[in-house]
């Protein structure tokens, strides 16, 4: 039995600038993600808050239960190569 590759929680919305940073970077890994837009759901914004415990976006959960904050390219990078899934 084939299991899923794991997979970031991406929260973030369309007119953030740093959401749509991070979202080209994973892309451009081939990295899966699951995208929670925190305007269209309610409850996908207070998950958000409540990993970061702030407003900010984006807010990324690894599947080793990390999470990172707006994190810069160079941070995102890191954990991903840290994670081995680039």
């Amino acid at each position: 039995m084939a299991t899923e590759p794991a997979s970031i929680d991406f929260y973030g919305a369309s007119w953030c600038g740093d959401c749509r940073r991070a979202q080209a970077l994973l892309e451009h890994y081939g990295v899966g993600f699951t995208y929670h837009d925190v305007d269209a759901s309610d409850e996908d914004k207070n998950k958000a808050i409540e990993l970061s415990g702030r407003p900010n976006i984006p807010v990324l959960l690894f599947p080793d239960g990390s999470v990172l904050t707006e994190p810069s390219n160079p941070l995102l990078n890191e954990k991903l190569t840290e994670l081995g899934m680039i």
